[in-house]
């Protein structure tokens, strides 16, 4: 009997433990609140539109420095790649001609004055004597015209002295303009001429430089639309630039004007801006990126950018949370990349709070608990 006993305590056990689980199943699980998602109210604001555009640098002046006299180059008087200023000395052309050429014409000036003195004063004693019919009208007409040919004669003789002045000063080839110089291209024994193609060297002008655009001209076309609807404000001239390797220059330029012009070739129009460049960091000819304000959106919606997603259709999207804090799902219209946020011209307003943290937790209609972003930091 006691084997028996002990054998149903042994059967019932198990099912005992059996109700015990199956009570435990049925107790329900604690239901879980809103999730949390991060999210930032959207404000409107004036944001201003600027734009990439591919650029050149061209100095402001530039002069290529040529000979005005043929002679051999003497001496080079200035360091190649160096500023020099207007005036300055660069070249020593031989002189010695020239100036043997100055000598004779000032030797014919003194001759030419000399005989214009006796000319004159034979005329003045003709007048005299013609008075008392001492000597023919006829001499004393020619000797008065041979002495106007003498103050003529003299005159020629100076103006010859002047160029004969000028060309020596031209042994001295100075710069024209104040600059940055280049290399020369000519050395001390070469023959140069007046007349020759080829300068000497080049001087350009630095600070300032300027900088040309290139924009399509459909761009600017649909820019002076919108400024005409009033849909846009017109934005500032101030503008910055990109240096090849990416990196920003640091001071500011300005628009100075726009070709009236359209290229036929390429479709663009040029702007050119001026840029200060006090430290010659900009030389001429260096590809560049200007970052340039094309307009003003009054009361533009800006999106962070980690707010805004893309459907299978390509369409961007974005997740707001409604005022009883469920989710919706808009589409929207990202019409331009701003830093790190988008333009939305469509789909969001003014007081809407767009889901930056937390939009992988979520679906459209769920409820949710939002946090400003700015307090979780």
């Amino acid at each position: 009997m006691p084997i028996f006993a002990e054998l149903r305590s042994l059967r019932v056990a198990p099912i005992a433990l059996c109700i015990l689980i199956t009570a435990c199943g049925q107790e329900k699980a604690p239901k879980k609140g809103p999730v949390e998602v991060g999210v930032v109210t959207l404000a409107a604001q004036n944001v201003t539109v600027s734009s990439e555009l591919p650029a050149r640098t061209v100095s402001t002046m530039q002069s290529e420095v040529r000979p005005q006299i043929t002679g051999v180059i003497q001496k080079r008087l200035f360091t190649e790649g160096s500023m020099v200023t207007a005036g300055q000395p660069l070249y020593q052309i031989d002189e010695r001609l020239y100036r043997a050429s100055r000598d004779e014409a000032q030797a014919a000036l003194v001759s030419a004055q000399a005989t214009a003195v006796a000319a004159q004063a034979k005329a003045q004693r003709y007048r005299g004597l013609g008075d008392t019919e001492a000597v023919s009208a006829q001499d004393r007409d020619d000797v008065i015209a041979t002495a106007r040919q003498a103050a003529a004669a003299v005159g020629q003789a100076r103006a010859s002295l002047d160029t004969a002045n000028v060309n020596l000063t031209f042994t001295q080839v100075r710069a024209p303009i104040s600059g940055r110089i280049g290399r020369t291209l000519f050395t001390p024994g070469a023959l140069v001429t007046a007349s020759q193609t080829d300068p000497l060297t080049t001087i350009q002008q630095l600070d300032p430089i300027y900088v040309d655009v290139t924009q399509s001209s459909s761009q600017l076309l649909q820019l002076r639309r919108s400024l005409a609807a009033g849909k846009t404000l017109p934005a500032s001239a101030t503008i910055r630039l990109k240096l090849d390797d990416g990196s920003e220059y640091p001071l500011e330029g300005r628009i100075e004007f726009a070709e009236p012009i359209v290229d036929v070739d390429s479709g663009t129009v040029t702007l050119r801006a001026r840029f200060p460049n006090p430290d010659g960091m900009l030389l001429p000819g260096m590809f560049v990126r200007v970052v340039a304000p094309q307009s003003v959106v009054p009361g533009a919606i800006l999106a962070p950018q980690q707010g805004i997603a893309r459907d299978a259709k390509g369409n961007a999207t974005a997740l707001v949370v409604t005022k009883d804090n469920k989710v919706e799902r808009r589409t929207v219209t990202a019409a331009q990349a701003i830093g790190d946020k988008w333009l939305i011209t469509a789909g969001l307003k003014a007081g809407d709070r767009l889901i930056v943290e937390g939009t992988d937790k979520v679906q459209p209609d769920d409820k949710v608990k939002p946090v400003a972003v700015a307090a979780k930091k």
